[in-house]
């Protein structure tokens, strides 16, 4: 019994935090939007510019229109979508110390850090799991 006890313990330390992001990447969310919405953007949006502002205007204004499948895959796609952004902002925080110490550069220009940050080794665990819900790596 203390062998299983010690056991969930180890695993409890070792899983992935409950609170991470999930996040999509700009490409994936477009494959769903176009399965779940194509033909209610076809419909409802036609000669609509593709942006994302203008697609989702769109999608708002003809809500009563779409169906429940474009509904529910445009809301948590948008989620998603907006919980990718968040991460690559938090980059720059999460990641101060290695910015400067370990990749000589400047919080104000983060971008510029992001492949030095991705190849660099001993990380900090805030700093590597911003980067991962960023989509860098």
């Amino acid at each position: 019994m203390v062998r299983g006890g010690f056991f969930l313990f180890v695993v409890a330390l070792t899983a992935p935090s409950l609170a991470v992001a999930e996040t999509i990447s700009f490409g994936d969310s477009a494959a769903q939007l176009a399965k779940a919405c194509g033909a209610d953007i076809t419909a409802n949006c036609r000669g609509v510019n593709l942006d994302s502002n203008r697609l989702k205007e769109c999608l708002s204004r003809n809500r009563d229109v779409i169906s429940p499948q474009c509904k529910e895959s445009y809301f948590s796609t948008l989620d998603a979508i907006q919980k990718r952004i968040a991460a690559r902002v938090t980059v720059a925080n999460a990641c101060t110390r290695e910015i400067v110490k370990v990749c000589g550069g400047s919080t104000k220009e983060t971008s510029k850090s992001v492949p030095c940050l991705v190849s660099a080794k001993g990380l900090s665990r805030n700093c590597a799991q911003a980067i991962n819900d960023a989509g860098y790596q």
